[in-house]
């Protein structure tokens, strides 16, 4: 928490409850049919409110538009034809092409056009902080007010008048380093050292964005980790392993298993390379092979991280979310048993379970910390290397963009990075999932290479965009929190589904590495994987069509994907099974 950190947070909420003065005095001042049209551009699902453009369409009456374009700065005239050609062609292209990105610009260019000069003014006063300009709209227009919402069902939202707009203007957001040393986090720590020994901008960024941001957001969740490590050591040390699955037996024999497969279950909630490698137990090869192909499924260590970032950036540091996450894995495993043993390849009746059942005896601290330890210390080494290699890569992927040329990335040269350009080329891929944001689809793509990797991502993405990534992960900071999760996710939808596609798609390198020593067959290696990521694809198409379709969303190409893929999951998985011996 580190010193001064309770009144650190306390002195940011203040902070932030008068930014939200200001941006409840500024939206009021915008006319509803601008904003509520501007809005549909930029909603979740990316359908068109078709009323909020009608209305918009009546409120600009026809008229011309006239605004400067980004690319070249050049006025550009728009006529109402203009824009019903552009939202045309908005609504057909895909979501970050060339075409899309330049009919969106039209649209909201056009849009804002009508915004009335001086509530323009007093927007771009606020953006730049030029308190003594929006002080003048507000001297000019006193009966102006806003209301910021209620944050309970049936209270009154509270009103901003001009007085407190302009008391609000003059909030200065806390300075960490007033309220303790250690509350700034590691990142503004050492980016005052580099600043102190005059290291050059790049290589600052490099430091603090790259290593610092990346690995920094992962190393965050040590302490939960070592938490985790010790209760299984626990259980292993005292002889209550092999018990579990002699009781498991029965149930698993239901969906295809034998009670040894859920030793390499358990095992693998702490890593799921040591629980694949722990199927070599099981003797029968249809049943090891199916082990292994539904272990991967179980929340590992590595994605913890995940599941915690996920819950404190958009479920407030929900516990259920958590909990969800390990029901999933279940679930999947049960679900895949069920569909697998009613195919050819795995017919047929699991073996009888024979073991040799330990006495329980009591547990020895010297066998658990060193276990611990161990677990601990392989889950820091990751972070020391792979991670580290991998969030340099991404800074440099990041920081350095072909437009114009090949060049550093400054907030003067601007540009789309390498990152964003390959993030952008594959985006579609995860659009029927919900999240088809760049960042979003390379977190995804990288957290093949260790799914810590996917907060890494994060970490150092949000450490570019000026957010503390390092210091929010620490588990207690759900404002800062929340404001990266608002830089890649929409909503919770959002954010669940992709937690889900990453828990259950396939697993890391290194464990894949596994799954082909196991399987000792190129063949298999590949189907174990390719079902892991079609399975997961599926699971996570139903929860986040199905979801905005109840939550009130349209009925799209998407929702109908998703309810023929369901229809086909609950075919697979309750049709007669042919091969089932008499």
């Amino acid at each position: 928490m580190g010193i001064g950190r309770g009144e650190y947070d306390e002195a940011v909420g203040e902070y932030e409850g008068e930014r939200a003065k200001i941006d409840a005095y500024v939206s009021a001042a915008i006319p509803e049919e601008v904003s509520s049209a501007k809005a549909s551009l930029e909603n979740v699902d990316l359908t068109v409110d078709d009323e909020a453009i009608a209305n918009f369409k009546v409120f600009a009456d026809g008229r011309d538009a006239t605004f400067a374009t980004e690319e070249n700065g050049e006025e550009t005239v728009i006529t109402a034809a203009d824009f019903d050609s552009a939202l045309l062609q908005y609504t057909q292209a895909h979501e970050n092409s060339d075409e899309w990105q330049e009919s969106r610009a039209t649209l909201i260019g056009y849009i804002e056009y009508f915004i009335p000069e001086d509530v323009a003014a007093l927007v771009a006063s606020v953006e730049e902080g030029n308190l003594d300009a929006a002080g003048e709209f507000a001297a000019a227009n006193p009966e102006h007010t806003g209301i910021i919402e209620a944050q309970e069902e049936g209270e009154e939202g509270a009103v901003v008048d001009a007085d407190s707009f302009v008391a609000a203007l003059s909030a200065q957001e806390p300075d960490p380093s007033q309220f303790g040393p250690f509350v700034p986090g590691i990142g503004d720590l050492v980016t005052r050292l580099l600043e102190k020994i005059n290291v050059q901008g790049w290589l600052q960024s490099l430091i603090v964005d790259g290593v610092v941001g990346g690995a920094g957001a992962v190393l965050g969740f040590v302490p939960q980790m070592l938490i985790l490590f010790l209760l299984l050591s626990l259980l292993e040390d005292c002889g209550y392993m092999a018990r579990i699955a002699f009781i498991m037996d029965r149930l698993f024999r239901k969906f295809g298993l034998s009670g040894k497969s859920f030793i390499p279950m358990l095992v693998a909630t702490g890593c799921g390379v040591p629980g694949i490698m722990a199927s070599r137990t099981i003797e029968q090869d249809r049943d090891r092979k199916m082990t292994i192909m539904t272990t991967g499924f179980i929340p590992c260590g590595a994605k913890m991280p995940i599941v915690a970032f996920i819950a404190g950036a958009l479920f407030g540091g929900s516990a259920i979310v958590a909990v969800a996450a390990y029901f999933i894995g279940v679930a999947a495993v049960v679900v895949s048993g069920l569909i697998l043993k009613k195919t050819k390849l795995f017919a047929g009746d699991p073996a009888p379970f024979v073991m040799e059942l330990p006495a329980y005896h009591a547990p020895l601290a010297k066998n658990i910390f060193r276990a611990t330890w161990e677990r601990g210390w392989s889950f820091i080494k990751r972070a020391g290397t792979v991670i580290v290699a991998a969030s340099i890569i991404i800074w440099l992927l990041n920081s350095f963009s072909f437009t114009g040329g090949f060049h550093f990335m400054t907030e003067a040269n601007g540009g789309k990075s390498i990152l964003e350009v390959i993030g952008s080329a594959i985006a579609f891929l995860f659009a029927p999932l919900g999240f088809a944001r760049w960042e979003t689809a390379v977190a995804t793509v990288l957290g093949l290479l260790a799914k810590e990797e996917v907060v890494g991502v994060f970490g150092s993405l949000s450490s570019m965009a000026d957010v503390d990534a390092f210091a929010a992960v620490d588990g207690a900071d759900f404002n800062t929190l929340r404001r990266i999760g608002a830089c890649f996710f929409d909503n919770g939808l959002q954010a669940f589904s992709f937690m889900i596609f990453n828990l259950l798609c396939a697993p890391c390198f290194a464990a894949m590495g596994a799954i082909k020593r196991e399987m000792n067959n190129g063949k298999w290696t590949a189907f174990a994987i390719s079902y892991m990521c079609v399975f997961a694809y599926a699971i996570s198409l139903i929860v986040y069509q199905l979801g905005s379709l109840f939550a009130g969303g349209g009925f799209g190409i998407g929702t109908v994907a998703a309810f023929i893929v369901l229809a086909l999951l609950l075919y697979l998985l309750f049709r007669k099974n042919k091969y089932e011996t008499k």
